[in-house]
């Protein structure tokens, strides 16, 4: 099957990259394009923002988010009066973001725009929902791993991850990198009558015993070793709602009750650690479990870096083909 024929049933889909200049807008031009060859109503909004005409990080030409006629978008009000296309109104939030409110519109004509959208996963389930009230059959949500912000790939039907020459200069680093986010997008989801609550915290480290939830008295991982006495006060199931990093894997896998160690966070863009201490933390007893499993969908790939590099697409490919089980594509080769 085709990327666009995998994807048409969603009601919802994640377009997230790796790092900068990993080709997700590319992607998103792509299933944009594609999708509104069939008919179906689209609606675009993103975490962070989206549709620049140059990367502010490296200064170089990038591709616009291009609109079509009767989608609707998201974006702030200081983005959507610089919009390049004609469009209307639907809605405008209680929701205050430093660049204005939300604003929900339609496209009456074909143009560019600059995309933002809600800054938590259940904010954004919100406003998926709300689409769907005004006819949306797919709303795609823009993110990107390397922001450090809630990508929402759990919260929605399906996922499409891009990677490329911009990580690493390299095929085999490439790929390694990539091969250790797909193993994140499929680690277990851990099965809670207490899900919706603990995915709804905005702060906080909690453990689970008995079907139930305690919210530990400790401010931080970071404060993990001055809150020994506390931490497996209820058990050794631990839930925390922020990210994860090697730090706290090498101090619980340090900790007697390594073996027993359950280790939750909401999903797998709440996990910045390296392979080789989540190796250990696994070696010692320990394991990782997530709320929300995302439904991984392809794989994009950009063989090009914005500093020249340009890669062998085909043995990219194949490269990443051998390590995951998914479809990778690169959307310039489906165009050309």
């Amino acid at each position: 099957m085709s990327l666009i024929s995998n994807i048409l049933p969603f009601r919802s889909l994640s377009i997230v990259g790796m790092a900068k200049n990993t080709g997700k807008t590319v992607c998103l031009n792509y299933v944009l394009e594609q999708l509104q060859k069939t008919g179906k109503v689209l609606a675009v909004t993103s975490i962070g923002i989206d549709g620049e005409q140059k990367d502010q990080v490296t200064q170089t030409e990038k591709p616009e988010v291009t609109l079509y006629e009767g989608s609707f978008f998201v974006t702030t009000e200081y983005h959507y009066r610089q919009r390049r296309l004609l469009s209307e109104i639907y809605d405008v939030s209680e929701e205050m973001t430093s660049m204005g409110r939300l604003v929900i519109a339609r496209v009456l004509q074909t143009g560019k725009a600059i995309i933002a959208g809600p800054a938590s996963s259940v904010r954004m389930k919100a406003l998926i929902d709300r689409m769907a009230e005004l006819g949306v059959d797919m709303t795609i949500v823009d993110g990107a791993l390397s922001r450090r912000s809630p990508a929402a790939p759990s919260i929605t039907d399906g996922l499409i991850l891009s990677t490329g020459a911009a990580i690493a200069p390299d095929i085999p680093t490439i790929v390694d990198k990539t091969k250790f986010v797909y193993r994140m997008t499929q680690l277990p989801a851990f099965e809670t009558s207490h899900r919706e609550e603990l995915i709804r915290a905005d702060s906080g480290i909690y453990a689970l015993e008995n079907n139930e939830v305690f919210q530990l008295p400790i401010a931080s991982p970071l404060l993990f070793a001055k809150s020994k006495d506390v931490l497996f006060q209820h058990g050794s199931t631990l839930f925390i709602s922020g990210i994860i990093t090697d730090s706290i894997l090498e101090y619980l896998k340090a900790q007697p009750e390594i073996k027993q160690t359950v280790l939750i966070v909401k999903d797998f863009t709440k996990i910045f650690v390296t392979p080789f201490v989540l190796n250990s933390y696994l070696q010692k007893g320990g394991s990782l479990f997530v709320l929300q499993k995302p439904n991984l969908t392809a794989i994009c790939i950009n063989p090009t870096s914005p500093l020249g590099a340009r890669l062998d697409s085909q043995a990219l490919q194949t490269a990443l083909k051998k390590v995951v089980e998914v479809p990778v594509y690169d959307i310039q080769m489906l165009e050309s």
